[in-house]
């Protein structure tokens, strides 16, 4: 499928690519104005980037890799393309289970809960904590 020039719909590869900027990004406690100080950007053009609604080039993919620590690479994980065409994956297509977790822990939410779970030394308290979490959500006795 192709889409029309000068469609305002973003593509997928660029909604993608711009969510695991902003995972990272929020991995790194950084704020958007502050990437985009690094990038001699404004935090509307960061917030463009994200959004999948500016495509990313080539040099600033690059430029983007290094500010925030991680390999080019990194953008395109977990991108699901189908196999029959190369596209991206659109529609009713299912995404990996891992998918999902990635988009929770990109949220603010999921970041959070993160940070204060890593900080629980104690691993009883931390099993006790996945149990009861599993327990709300109807989980119980799954692995």
């Amino acid at each position: 499928m192709v889409e029309e020039r000068g469609s305002r719909r973003a593509n997928p590869v660029d909604v993608h690519v711009g969510g695991r900027v902003r995972l990272r990004r929020m991995l790194l406690g950084m704020s958007q104005e502050k990437l985009g100080e690094h990038l001699g950007l404004t935090f509307q053009q960061v917030q463009k980037y994200e959004k999948g609604i500016n495509r990313i080039g080539a040099s600033r993919l690059f430029d983007l890799s290094q500010v925030l620590g991680v390999p080019v690479q990194f953008f395109y994980e977990e991108l699901v393309v189908s196999s029959m065409d190369g596209n991206p994956a659109g529609g009713f297509a299912e995404r990996p289970a891992e998918s999902y977790a990635a988009e929770f822990l990109g949220s603010r939410d999921g970041l959070e809960l993160n940070k204060a779970f890593a900080r629980i030394t104690d691993p009883r308290v931390r099993r006790s904590i996945v149990d009861l979490v599993r327990a709300f959500a109807g989980e119980q006795g799954q692995v």
